[in-house]
């Protein structure tokens, strides 16, 4: 099919095919390690309840799960709940898969982490509304990480059918997530540079975010 097509044909696509149809098409679409920057900044956190949004095949999930964590995690697609739930049993971890459209329903309860790393919705409801559901489902004393892109880098051609896709800086996400005065703390709000194999594997620069805010115990 040709690439404007193809382009055309993902936009009706609503996220859960949109994703079904991405996850059946190849073993494996992530590598099943951890996001570097969850590691970095959950390495040294108590474990406790985590809630790992977009969970894909389960790389953060399983890593979380295998620190102590009790990890509900979520994704839109049940193709990649299905490869997440085989590959925690894998590794003999215990994880709560839940499929959500979260522009449509979100978990209940709150939790001591909420990760929301690299999640773009494709559906009407905008990113910055999950976001702030996000946001309130962390417990008091608990934590809110968001990664997020600054550029496509090396991939641009192949994210063409995302060319409306808007990648907001930092602290304008931060001020999206409408945090009351006196009862948050923003530990981090910056861009970073990493290197990530292209498509034709060779090493080039990507502009990613974090976003680290905490909800202070009351």
């Amino acid at each position: 099919m040709p690439p404007d097509r193809e382009d055309a044909q993902a936009e009706r696509m609503t996220d859960a095919t949109y994703w079904d149809t991405r996850y059946a098409d190849s073993a494996a679409v992530w590598s099943g390690n951890a996001n570097t920057a969850l590691v970095h900044e959950v390495a040294d956190l108590t474990p406790g309840s985590a809630l790992d949004l977009g969970c894909g095949e389960g790389g953060d999930a399983i890593w979380l799960a295998a620190r102590g964590w009790t990890v509900t995690a979520v994704d839109v697609s049940a193709v990649a709940l299905a490869k997440a739930a085989a590959h925690a049993a894998d590794a003999g971890v215990t994880i709560d898969f839940q499929q959500h459209d979260l522009g449509a329903s979100f978990p209940a309860g709150r939790y001591d982490l909420v990760s929301a790393q690299f999640l773009y919705p494709r559906g009407d409801v905008p990113r910055e509304q999950i976001l702030l559901a996000a946001t309130a489902a962390v417990a008091p004393g608990g934590i809110l990480l968001i990664e997020g892109h600054q550029d496509f880098g090396p991939y641009a051609e192949q994210h063409r059918s995302h060319g409306d896709l808007r990648f907001p800086e930092p602290a304008e996400v931060v001020s999206g997530l409408r945090l009351a005065d006196g009862q948050w703390q923003v530990l981090r709000c910056e861009t970073h540079d990493r290197i990530q194999n292209g498509p034709d594997g060779t090493p080039a620069h990507r502009t990613d975010s974090t976003i680290k805010v905490r909800r202070l115990p009351r």
